[in-house]
């Protein structure tokens, strides 16, 4: 029987049978411990095996990898696998190395004695998966190194498809010149994967790497272990706190736009006690290695980073991820909301949005920006970030997707609209009456915040300037607060009554609102009066009876702590549990014994993690810490029936995960 040998640092070497011309299901559970596959996998590997070009888009988390993973197993050759994320191919093959497949990455970043002897095993047929850089696959010497005649390529797959396309959020020229790669070897099967893609990106995919007559494959962009929530940026920082605080101990991302940003919002969690790092092109390239490889290794909590960063991280237990700032199209939004609950676990996405956010993106359109291409991916954006319907729906309609809500609880747990639930029509023609007749004594030149503090009677400087104080609007809506005032004037605007100018954001009635007004129509709306509460005091999020509180509701079982809608559950703090997750009985049936037991496991990666200098996640995920938990497992065959062990990470791990539940039981025995 032919082996290979894992060539990747970190580990002792592992012995895999060939695998050539098995079946896909004994791969998957042989190398992977998986029992079946997900979404569209087996029709992706039979499409690939089949020597069809492939085209598969999957949401981040639904597992793209294995779709080339699997048939480079089965394949004689070697399978190429075209990636930008060089920080993260490491981390890639020490996983594949860890489940007994052999791969190698070829970059900048691997010394020359070492690169040399990874393209000796190229050329010997010791590695079945080479990653490389879209960059790196132009140069003279890894062409040439494929052009060998010993080296026999089966597969090609281009990660990040999405980037070969202008109309994608992250063009990237580079990948333009992967179809010339592929010309050079003509019997090579074509995979393209990505994570986002709309009708048009994936027109551009396919013609831009030239695929012929490619099997397409659309899976769900459902990712319904994710909660969605946006909130106004009212007091941004206190919003983040109180995100943070519904994970006490877990790992999120924090998004914003700028470097500055970034480096503000890291010193002030970081003085207010949280495990934090920083992360932008500001830094230096060892800077930012060393705090995305604290981030990913569990070294630190939280990485706040501008709104670049995100492809590199392949961490499976991101908790949260909160945009401080708006991304500036929904592609991206999804990309970045995807690093959050890559394992199935239940996870977050905050989204905080203020005006000035769309005056920050548009000033940062360039000259070489194509303007109306910018503008419809912003106005996408700011539709998801102000619309009154299910969060989900619009976001999966962008993608052409329909969804539709199952139940009850789909709804609860879906995202903050549809937690609400449908709000009954209010009659709130009086107040809009004042909103419209305001702007008209403004003389419509105003945006909505000088409306509203025209309104309360403010008499701040410019208003006093303008003469503002002395018109029969001022002062007469003091009976709603000036959220509720933000609130009724995006209805407004949704409704089409008020139109709010690209520019300055200046409000103006609409021919329909006008009429409207001078009709002295009835308008009735979904006015939520409680649209400005919610947000939990500083002084309450800072207590340690908080904390601990949330700590002890949450903390190991991986649920998340949502705002108690009214009628709904119980607690002081107005929180309750989502322990709603994506997969298995063990959610919901840890007891006082498999909780301690997850803890020693969790103990026992982390110690083993660092002996191997690789993330804690490369050993195993957080799924399959749970599974050993419930059930115990104290025989390698045992073991073998628990979720992502496979025959690989069984020989490798095996004794020593027997050993800590042995002396677990035997010390609760006592």
């Amino acid at each position: 029987m032919h082996t290979y040998k894992i060539l990747s640092a970190g580990y002792n070497p592992v012995m895999l049978k060939n695998y050539a011309g098995a079946e896909p299901e004994k791969v998957l559970k042989e190398v992977f411990g998986y029992d079946s596959f997900r979404l569209l996998q087996k029709d992706i590997i039979s499409s690939v095996l089949s020597g069809a070009d492939t085209l598969a888009v999957m949401p981040t988390g639904g597992g793209k990898s294995i779709c080339f993973q699997i048939p480079a197993l089965i394949f004689d050759g070697i399978t190429v696998v075209v990636s930008p994320l060089i920080s993260l191919m490491q981390d890639q093959v020490d996983s594949l190395s860890a489940a007994g497949i052999p791969a190698v990455f070829l970059n900048s970043t691997v010394e020359w004695p070492v690169y040399l002897e990874y393209m000796q095993a190229i050329r010997k047929g010791e590695t079945k998966i080479v990653y490389v850089s879209p960059e790196g696959l132009n140069t003279s010497r890894i062409k040439d190194l494929f052009s060998e005649s010993g080296v026999n390529v089966s597969c090609i797959t281009i990660d990040e498809a999405h980037c070969v396309s202008e109309w994608g959020h992250d063009f990237r020229p580079d990948y333009l010149e992967i179809s010339f790669f592929r010309k050079r070897f003509p019997s090579a099967v074509c995979l393209a994967l990505t994570a986002t893609a709309t009708k048009e990106v994936r027109d551009d995919i396919i013609k831009n790497l030239a695929l012929e007559n490619p099997a397409v494959f659309v899976s769900s962009f459902n990712r319904s272990n994710i909660y969605l929530g946006v909130r106004q940026k009212k007091q941004p920082l206190l919003q983040v706190l109180e995100c943070i605080s519904r994970h006490p101990d877990e790992s999120g991302i924090i998004y914003c736009f700028s470097r500055k940003q970034t480096d503000s919002l890291t010193e002030e969690l970081r003085a207010k006690g949280y495990s934090v790092q920083n992360y932008h092109a500001g830094l230096s390239d060892e800077e930012r290695a060393e705090h995305q490889k604290q981030f990913i290794r569990d070294q630190v909590q939280i990485i706040v980073a501008t709104l670049a960063f995100g492809m590199g991280i392949d961490k499976p237990d991101v908790r949260f991820v909160i945009h401080y700032d708006m991304p500036k199209s929904l592609e991206q939004y999804y990309q970045e909301i995807g690093r959050a609950g890559r394992d199935g676990l239940p996870s977050e996405a905050l989204l905080l949005y203020g005006a000035g956010d769309i005056r920050k993106i548009r000033y940062f359109f360039d000259e070489n920006t194509d303007t109306e291409k910018a503008e419809f991916l912003l106005k996408s954006m700011t539709g998801y970030a102000s619309g009154r319907e299910c969060r989900r729906k619009n976001l999966l309609s962008y993608f052409g997707e329909k969804y539709v809500l199952q139940d009850d609880n789909d709804s609860y747990y879906c995202c903050d609209i549809c937690r609400k639930g449908p709000l009954p029509l209010s009659d709130m023609t009086v107040p809009v009456q004042k909103f419209m007749s305001c702007i008209i004594r403004t003389n419509s030149r105003f945006g909505i915040s000088y409306i509203i503090d025209v309104l309360l009677g403010s008499r701040q400087k410019r208003i006093l300037d303008n003469g503002h104080n002395m018109i029969s609007t001022w002062g007469i809506g003091r009976e709603l607060s000036k959220d509720q005032w933000f609130h009724l004037g995006e209805l407004l605007i949704a409704s089409g009554d008020i139109i709010k100018t690209e520019d300055y954001g200046v409000l103006l009635l609409s021919k329909k609102g006008f009429a409207a007004l001078k009709n002295r129509e009835k308008f009735m709306f979904p006015f939520d009066p409680g649209c400005d509460d919610g947000i939990v005091s500083e002084k309450d999020i800072s207590s340690p009876s908080f904390r601990a509180g949330v700590k002890s509701s949450c903390g190991a079982n991986g649920g998340i702590l949502f705002p108690k809608p009214a009628g709904r559950g119980s607690s002081k703090k107005g929180f309750i549990l989502h322990k709603k997750t994506a997969f298995s009985k063990s959610d919901d049936s840890e007891d006082e014994v498999s909780l301690p037991l997850l803890d020693e496991l969790k103990k026992w990666r982390k110690r083993t993690a660092e002996e191997d200098n690789v993330p804690p996640y490369i050993i195993f995920g957080d799924r399959t810490l749970r599974s050993l938990a419930e059930h115990r497992p104290v025989t390698v065959e045992a073991l073998l029936e628990i979720y992502g062990i496979g025959d690989a990470k069984a020989a490798r791990f095996g004794e020593d995960i027997i050993k800590v539940i042995r002396d677990f039981s035997d010390e609760k025995d006592r």
